[in-house]
């Protein structure tokens, strides 16, 4: 299987809400990302950047908040796709760069956990690739129930990857991943 590195929205945006107090499950997410872009370039294997582009939200990508963290910066040479709805696969054209670099397995990191890495794992399985997911790699913030009132961003995390463990992904942890690559 040949394995490629997903880095989903990590964008200045994702800062902000951070350095905003927002409730965050996986404080150190950015440093396991950082360390995980690390492994896969020192080993020569593709890393893939997805960002979000949505006029009239912070992640425009002509907006300071559209530009990426400094924990996952883009590096010459690897791929940088742009999407304007939820899954990575929608209208980026993914699925065709992936198939064309041979890629038919994927770990993915970055935000946010309950959308648009959801959204992502779904349909990369669907697709057929495999998943594998170090969910202290993700970023989780706490959401409004629907009933009213908030749900904390450590159930928010336990309760997403409980999802999409049981069967789109193989959950691991960013400790992990280097063994399975």
């Amino acid at each position: 299987m040949a394995t490629g590195l997903l880095c989903i929205d990590m964008q200045m945006g994702m800062a902000e809400r951070i350095a905003s107090g927002r409730p965050l499950a996986n404080p150190q997410a950015e440093v396991r990302i950082a360390a995980l872009l690390a492994l896969f370039r020192a080993r020569g294997l593709p890393v893939i950047h997805v960002h979000h582009d949505e006029a009239g939200t912070p992640f425009a990508r002509d907006m300071p908040t559209g530009a990426p963290m400094p924990c996952a910066l883009p590096l010459p040479g690897e791929a940088v796709l742009w999407k304007s709805r939820s899954s990575a696969f929608a209208g980026t054209g993914l699925d065709a760069h992936l198939r064309q670099a041979g890629i038919d397995r994927l770990v993915v990191i970055g935000a946010v956990a309950a959308f648009c890495v959801t959204s992502t794992v779904r349909a990369a399985a669907d697709l057929g690739f495999g998943v594998i997911l170090p969910g202290d790699a993700l970023l989780a913030f706490d959401i409004a129930a629907h009933d009213g009132g908030r749900i904390d961003p450590e159930t928010v995390l336990r309760v997403t990857l409980s999802l999409l463990g049981a069967d789109f992904a193989q959950l691991v942890t960013a400790d992990q991943v280097a063994g399975r690559i």
